[in-house]
């Protein structure tokens, strides 16, 4: 399938945050609104965006509603979602793409918003995996985050270079970057809304998993035949656990043992995931993978 990507924004253009998972800090929302309109965006907040029903920002028909209205909306250009969490997948099978198609927008998010990447890709459209609201309220504006994410929506898109791991295989490949919150994208596996392995350079990361948690999905990968068939594999930032010795040894390794029967590039320890350093990814993009002896390179060439 052909992804679309969204029309770049300008000046003026609409902007729509909304909470489809958990619900945030009403103030998060205000400074998040505050500094996309330094950008000279205009800037809404969904209804329900500072909601609360349990742990999430809304009951489902909220939430939903938020989401769809901002969707359905013409002028609206870009749609925020303000926190991850839990939750976005309640709206995945509800979620209409009429109005859409006729005006396509980008989708802003991270880790718990992987599921609505992966409905977006499925809907044959691209969507920026991205930093959120507290990312946007308590990092400065020179933050590079920040201003990449401010590039890629202005149309500027960047190229990004990390230094190499020892455990990187070097090559170079050309495919379609997907990927995102490992957990979130195992609970979509055998669903209309997996992510294709094939020609696919896939993107992981994670926080709160233990090590042997994510081996037992990352196996799930390959005995589903879906490592075999990518055409390169980005490991990003696993946070926020505690280490083990359930594995024998270090998650990485690990995890390199598991890929080392295929030829395509490999690349370790990329800034994307639940650190201050989530670097924006175009998830639908056709993108550049070159790692090589000194550093790793990735180059949007959609």
């Amino acid at each position: 399938m052909n992804i679309q990507l969204p029309s770049f924004l300008q000046k003026g253009d609409k902007v729509v945050i909304v909470s489809p998972s958990s619900k945030i800090d009403k103030e998060f929302l205000k400074r998040a609104k505050r500094r996309l309109e330094s950008w000279g965006l205009k800037v809404s907040v969904g209804k329900y965006a500072g909601g609360s029903s349990g742990r999430y920002a809304g009951t489902i028909r909220q939430r939903l509603q938020d989401l769809q209205s901002a969707m359905d909306d013409p002028k609206v250009k870009a749609i925020l979602c303000s926190r991850g969490g839990y939750g976005a997948v309640h709206l995945v099978d509800k979620i209409d793409f009429t109005a859409f198609r006729e005006h396509p927008k980008w989708l802003l998010g991270f880790s718990d918003i992987t599921a609505l990447h992966n409905l977006f890709q499925k809907n044959g459209y691209a969507s920026l995996h991205s930093l959120m609201a507290r990312h946007l309220s308590v990092e400065p504006e020179e933050d590079p985050c920040v201003a990449y994410l401010k590039d890629i929506l202005f149309g500027n898109l960047p190229v990004y270079t990390c230094e190499k791991h020892k455990l990187n295989r070097q090559g170079t490949a050309e495919g379609i970057l997907r990927g995102g919150n490992m957990a979130v994208a195992y609970g979509l596996r055998g669903t209309p809304y997996d992510i294709p392995a094939e020609g696919t350079i896939l993107f992981l990361e994670d926080v709160s998993e233990r090590p042997h948690a994510i081996e037992r999905m990352m196996y799930n990968l390959k005995l589903g035949g879906v490592l075999e068939k990518l055409s390169g594999l980005i490991i990003g930032q696993f946070t926020e656990y505690e280490e083990d010795c359930s594995l024998g040894k270090e998650l990485y390794p690990a995890l390199a043992d598991l890929v080392k029967e295929y030829d395509y590039p490999v690349c370790f320890n990329f800034p994307v995931g639940h650190v201050t350093h989530n670097l924006p990814l175009i998830n639908g993009a056709k993108v550049k993978l070159t790692v090589g002896k000194k550093n790793v390179e990735l180059k949007f060439i959609c």
